[in-house]
């Protein structure tokens, strides 16, 4: 997900607890991803492919995907798990409402979607066998509680696997966009481990809260790719100008000094622009885990015979 500013400065704007996240995302954020939902799937397109890559699926996975949006990931899961079942929760009921409406047009009665937080929804216990989450679980209040809840809906030995930023000086894509709004302000860096889109990406502190929620095995492994913003510098400022984050960092200058920073991101996203589109580097971690409990044997199995 793209990070709106009151995630990423504490000093212009709070880092929210779960009700003013809802609040968010069930509101302004959640509209916005609602009413742009295509330019947000294809902007981290490339990273949603290789967590796909690296799921344990089958025929009949049944699986539970964390902060879904509008499905994308939901969906791709649900081609796959034809004969099994999909779950995607998220807090924005539009959103919601456009994964239910992509579902329906391709006949994947087995994928549902559930206005729900994670943190502290109440899952069916052990109902699946994979968690995943395209750049959705970094906005927890409490992650171990958050991880621990969701490790309930999974069964013994299930895994979990999922995206999240790596810092903020690794991706491009936030800090030159911060940079060309800064308009002469020294703008804060969000401190380790506070939630928000850079929550999980100091590797120890994710190991550490995964190893708390009952998690093994934890592995964390970088995936570095473009992020897409448009097709030109023009389709690219329609988009990034009206993100959280540009409305955030522009909202309290005067009309002078804003018109100056929009300027300058414009001239950002012309410097940005390629043949493929405008583009800036970014990095993720792909997280993987399992669930600590080993998988129950079978009855029967292993007796001797």
């Amino acid at each position: 997900m793209l990070p709106d500013v009151a995630q990423l400065d504490p000093e212009i704007g709070p880092v929210s607890p779960n009700a003013e996240m809802t609040a968010a995302w069930d509101g302004p954020e959640g509209d916005h991803w609602a009413d742009h939902a295509a330019r947000y799937e294809a902007s981290s397109a490339r990273y949603r492919h290789a967590l796909l890559a690296a799921l344990e699926l089958g025929e009949h996975s049944t699986v539970l995907d964390i902060g879904c949006g509008a499905g994308a990931s939901t969906i791709e899961v649900g081609r796959v798990a034809s004969a099994g079942s999909v779950l995607g929760v998220d807090l924005s009921s539009r959103m919601l409402a456009l994964g239910r409406a992509a579902a329906a047009a391709e006949g994947l009665g087995h994928v549902h979607f559930e206005q729900a937080d994670a943190q502290v929804h109440r899952f069916d216990e052990a109902a699946h066998d994979t968690a995943v989450s395209c750049f959705g679980a970094m906005f927890f209040e409490d992650p171990v509680a958050a991880f621990g809840n969701i490790k309930r809906s999974l069964r013994p030995g299930a895994s979990l696997a999922l995206l999240a930023w790596r810092d903020l000086p690794r991706n491009e894509w936030v800090g030159a966009v911060r940079s060309a709004l800064a308009a002469g302000r020294e703008l804060p860096t969000p401190p380790p481990g506070a939630p928000g889109p850079f929550s999980l990406a100091d590797r120890d502190i994710t190991a550490e809260r995964l190893g708390a929620a009952g998690y093994r095995d934890v592995e964390l492994t970088s995936i570095d790719e473009p992020i897409y913003f448009g097709s030109d510098a023009e389709d690219a400022y329609s988009f990034v100008s009206t993100l959280g984050i540009t409305r955030g960092l522009t909202a309290d200058l005067d009309d002078a000094t804003r018109t100056a920073a929009l300027d300058e991101l414009r001239h950002t996203l012309e410097d940005h622009e390629t043949d493929d589109g405008v583009l800036f580097s970014g990095s993720a971690w792909l997280i993987t885990a399992r669930h600590a409990a080993p998988p129950r044997t079978p009855p029967g199995d292993g007796e001797a015979r």
